[in-house]
């Protein structure tokens, strides 16, 4: 298999190449301290070498609950959780997906939906419309149990599953995906829950994708999870501390940031010509805004659809402030075909597209793009995978989970804590009366 490419060619222009590659024994180093634990929040650090660690015993339990459930006709399987509990499995979900799957009917596999990710009167109550007399189970997942959009989100559809389904088929229809031997959930399994299925204490959420929070519900839609987990490792031995910095793609890309962050180039944007990676960039931007934003420190990252979103964002991209660098991802392969037919009259004057691939006239707006924003004053860093599957997400994935813990590293900070996202909690429970 082929791996993931890395360019900064064209991030020269205004940074030295010196000044990235001077940085080398510095990130080694880091990417060393990862893997041998010794850093800042090094107790959240089992992630690292988690892709290598999964046991076959775990993947085939994950296998004969993903056959029991779809041989059971769920139609439906709901995925209740926020951030990283939700994030990481929307982003490959909707990557690997048709673009269309929720409007087709014989799709052989559970169809994903999500709850839990926001506080939406509106958007819980249609949900339960659309889960009206079908056939659905339910994965809630929380270490805890107790984060209160998901709390909500799973306390009224086990309500509904209960009252649809029986108490006694609602038990076997639910998942637990908590802590080993704490919270709420975990106190429930046995009890109410059936089945449960255990998160690493030493992991985070936003670096949970390749646990059993993202393998369960990527299992039940019927992707290859062995081979999502096989492009994490694979990507976790490219990345390695015995790895060259010059062969280093994660090494290479933090030192780069870092670098160009020195030039004040405070904003990250992160580009795509895929319309399937939206949801990728929703997972990237946690990963990075709660690993680096701290103590007033940190590259802000966002995130634009191209070619959509030239026709909006594109106007500050290419004369706006100059304190923003782009990361581009590149599809090199599409999974469909389709040629511009010609038209015998030209009235739309596009004959000159006739015969052309969709996809060349999107790559042909990529690399006009690029040369553009570069031109203009935007650093890119260019990002390409030979096709859209498992293996691939596996690598990008990992390799944006290990140059995020170097490039918190590299910022003298603990990427692996969030102290910041508790404040909004305290106001919103003395607001409602929390005891």
């Amino acid at each position: 298999m082929k791996n993931l490419e890395l360019s900064i060619d064209n991030v020269f222009k205004f940074v030295s190449k010196d000044s990235i590659f001077d940085l080398k024994d510095k990130v080694i180093n880091i990417i060393k301290s990862l893997h041998d634990k010794t850093g800042r929040g090094n107790d959240f650090l089992g992630w690292v070498n988690h892709p290598s660690l999964i046991s076959e015993e775990e993947i085939s339990k994950i296998e004969k609950i993903s056959s029991e459930i779809k041989n059971n006709n769920i139609e439906f399987f709901v995925v209740i959780g926020i951030g990283g509990s939700y994030l990481g499995t929307k982003a490959v979900y909707d990557a690997l997906s048709d673009n269309f799957i929720q409007l087709k009917k014989d799709h052989g596999h559970p169809k994903l939906l999500f709850a839990g990710h926001n506080i939406g009167e509106d958007y819980l109550s249609e949900l339960l419309d659309i889960l009206d007399n079908k056939k659905y189970a339910l994965a809630v997942i929380s270490k805890s149990g107790t984060t209160l959009e998901p709390a909500i989100g799973f306390r009224i559809l086990r309500k509904h599953l209960i009252k649809q389904a029986g108490e006694a088929k609602a038990k076997d229809l639910i998942i637990a995906i908590t802590d080993p031997v704490k919270g709420i959930l975990r106190a429930m399994v046995g009890k109410t829950i059936s089945n449960s299925f255990e998160i690493p204490p030493d992991i985070g959420g936003r670096y949970s994708v390749f646990t059993n929070v993202g393998l369960v519900p990527l299992a039940v839609a019927g992707f290859d999870i062995r081979t999502f987990i096989k492009g994490a490792k694979d990507m976790q031995k490219q990345t390695g501390p015995d790895i060259p910095f010059e062969e280093n793609p994660a090494a290479i890309y933090a030192a780069t940031r870092y670098s160009l962050n020195k030039t004040h180039k405070k904003i990250e944007i992160l580009a795509n010509f895929e319309n399937r990676l939206h949801y990728l960039a929703e997972w990237w931007k946690q990963l990075y805004a709660e690993s680096e934003g701290k103590v007033g420190k940190g590259i802000y990252p966002t995130s634009v659809d191209f070619t959509t979103d030239l026709h909006s964002m594109g106007q500050y991209i290419q004369e706006g402030e100059r304190s923003i660098f782009e990361t581009i991802i590149s599809v090199k392969k599409t999974k469909r075909k389709m040629v511009i037919p010609e038209e015998e009259t030209d009235e739309d004057k596009l004959n000159y597209l006739a015969g052309k691939r969709i996809d060349e006239v999107n790559k042909m707006a990529e690399k006009g793009t690029i040369k553009a924003h570069v031109d203009g004053g935007v650093p890119n860093i260019h990002i390409e995978l030979p096709e859209l599957n498992e293996y691939y997400l596996g690598q990008l994935m990992y390799f944006f989970e290990i140059a995020c813990g170097t490039s918190g590293y590299l910022l003298e900070i603990n990427p692996f804590n969030q102290p910041g996202v508790e404040e909004y909690k305290k106001n919103m429970f003395a607001l409602l009366g929390k005891p």
